[in-house]
């Protein structure tokens, strides 16, 4: 049986807070494979963006075990924590996160400077993921000289960039229109469909919908894992001979 690239496994968070310790998550059990397209739902308060910080290796868990590609990282030092999230893990947030005064190529780049990647290796890693998220033309441009949809296809060539294993995406489409939602989450299928592993956290059932497996958490619990046909194996399957 092949291994899996994720495995929590009773999984509990409390936070300590003046008036006593807040529990967060609860004996989450969870596993995904490598290739998987995971949205994570649920009301704000549920415990699903603690459980992306987790998985992020942005936060550690009170207690449980978190296994990410064989490696136990719930009790790593930070150093180690943060070698895992540069070379394993890419992500994508709501906010994009590029820098300002930056041009895109530098802002895709910007990740391989962390591993010791040289200049012109870096450039040229970054100029072939701008060109496959339709970015080529833009590659010498500032953030703000190209829009919010534009914007966030930056931000997922830079999740790109160091070939990681896992693809973590907060909102992706919080902060964009309906069509341009539509084009970014077209691009994450179309990235999955190329082996590439993504888990997204949404609030939006139509965004869900193009995973795989929805999982949705409810004061701190899983309280729903579904798989489902996504809309663009429907859409695949609806094209003419």
């Amino acid at each position: 049986m092949a291994q899996s690239l994720v495995l929590v496994s009773d999984l509990h968070k409390d936070y300590q807070t003046a008036a006593g310790a807040i529990t967060v998550l609860k004996q989450v059990n969870f596993s995904m494979d490598a290739g998987d397209f995971v949205a994570i739902m649920g009301p704000s308060g549920s415990g699903k963006s603690t459980f992306m910080n987790i998985l992020g290796c942005l936060d550690k868990p009170t207690s449980g075990q978190y296994t990410l590609d064989g490696h136990q990282v719930a009790n790593l030092s930070g150093n180690a924590l943060a070698q895992i999230r540069n070379q394993t893990i890419g992500f994508v947030f709501q906010g994009f996160n590029l820098l300002s005064r930056v041009s895109l190529l530098d802002n895709v780049a910007l990740p391989l400077v962390y591993s010791g990647v040289n200049k012109s290796e870096r450039q040229a890693r970054a100029k072939v993921l701008l060109e496959k998220v339709g970015l080529g033309q833009y590659i010498n441009s500032l953030p703000n000289q190209i829009s919010g949809g534009q914007q966030q296809r930056v931000a997922i060539a830079r999740a790109l960039v160091n070939h990681p294993r896992l693809i973590l995406a907060d909102e992706p489409t919080g902060n964009l229109d309906s069509k341009t939602s539509e084009d970014i989450m077209t691009l994450f299928s179309e990235l999955n469909a190329d082996g590439i592993t993504i888990v997204l956290v949404t609030h939006e059932s139509d965004i869900a919908a193009y995973a795989s497996r929805q999982i949705r958490f409810l004061d701190g619990r899983i309280v729903q894992d579904t798989r489902s046909k996504t809309i663009a194996s429907i859409a695949s399957a609806k094209e003419p001979d």
